[in-house]
């Protein structure tokens, strides 16, 4: 349920050309404790004003001179996406209330006004209204969550292969080449049993962050299980400038780490997969970037590997 603070805290515009009504309207309002009242007596600018301020509530009167309020709701449905039009209509013509309602206004409120049905229907509006963003914000939350690691607040497998399919169509479009890094912790399981896996946790939260700060705005960094990371660059670099990066990822990871008091010391094993050299999708390309950090962890660890050919996709 909506606390009647955050009902109070609602955003409301009254839209009348008749000033005494609009004064009238503010003055209800505010005896009855709302805080965050707009008015205007020009209907042609509630569009860019609803559109600046985002209103809980529009209080629209349908009757105005140059612009009426069935044309102000045409363009309010320009603003909002979803078809939510958050609009009480006021209108003395009877006739006119299945035609706004039709029109998208969520209720109506008849002229002259009757204060106690007013104060009724805002209220009942505003509350419908606020439970409505809050389940936005919500759903909002949860697709956020479906698509990052709980732990790191990183992109997850999910969101990864999104944007790697999005860097290989750039590239491709651009006839530009763009790499994928598999990085793997080494050691990582010895620090879990020494030291807890809450101070695993934090190890992994403190990579998380040393990768974001290395690589650019653009590319992506990815947690796709335990201790594997994906970086995902988004834009061609060239054999030098990809050498370098990989060693400063290397090297980024490798400084040691303040956990519990402690100095922690752990390092990583990389393989890079090169678009199209090594693989033209998403399944190809990161096959063989998985396949190169094998390589480079079978021989020493903390160091990486190019991949030195494609891996077989999984449809040859």
């Amino acid at each position: 349920m909506i606390s009647t603070a955050g009902l109070l805290d609602a955003s409301i515009l009254i839209v009348d050309d008749q000033e005494a009504e609009v004064r009238l309207l503010e003055q209800m309002l505010s005896e009855a404790g709302y805080q965050r009242i707009t008015s205007t007596l020009d209907p042609q600018t509630v569009c860019a004003l609803h559109h600046a301020n985002n209103y809980d509530l529009i209080l629209l009167d349908l009757q105005m001179p140059g612009m009426d309020g069935f044309q102000v709701m045409e363009g309010l449905k320009q603003i909002e996406t979803d078809s939510y039009i958050p609009v009480l209509v006021i209108t003395a013509e009877p006739d006119h209330k299945l035609r706004a309602l039709q029109a998208g206004a969520k209720d109506f409120i008849s002229k002259p006004f009757d204060l106690l049905e007013v104060k009724t229907r805002i209220h009942s509006m505003l509350e419908v209204r606020l439970l409505y963003k809050k389940l936005e914000d919500y759903n909002h939350e949860l697709e956020s969550l479906a698509m990052h690691d709980a732990l790191t607040g990183l992109p997850n497998r999910r969101l990864l292969i999104d944007r790697l399919s999005l860097a290989i169509a750039h590239a491709r479009r651009n006839q530009q080449t763009m790499a994928v890094m598999f990085l793997d912790l080494d050691g990582f399981k010895q620090i879990n049993d020494t030291l807890g896996h809450a101070a695993g946790d934090a190890l992994l939260r403190m990579v998380a962050d040393r990768l974001i700060s290395v690589v650019r705005q653009e590319d992506t960094v990815a947690r796709v299980g335990g201790d594997e990371f994906v970086i995902a660059l988004w834009e061609s670099i060239y054999d030098e400038g990809l050498v370098r990066l990989v060693a400063k990822v290397v090297q980024a990871v490798s400084q040691p780490y303040d956990i519990q008091g402690a100095s922690v010391g752990i390092t990583t094993s990389v393989g890079v997969g090169i678009y199209p050299t090594h693989g033209e999708d998403v399944v190809t390309l990161m096959k063989s970037a998985d396949l190169a950090l094998y390589e480079a962890k079978r021989t020493g660890k903390n160091s990486y590997r190019i991949a030195a050919q494609r891996a077989v996709s999984a449809g040859a």
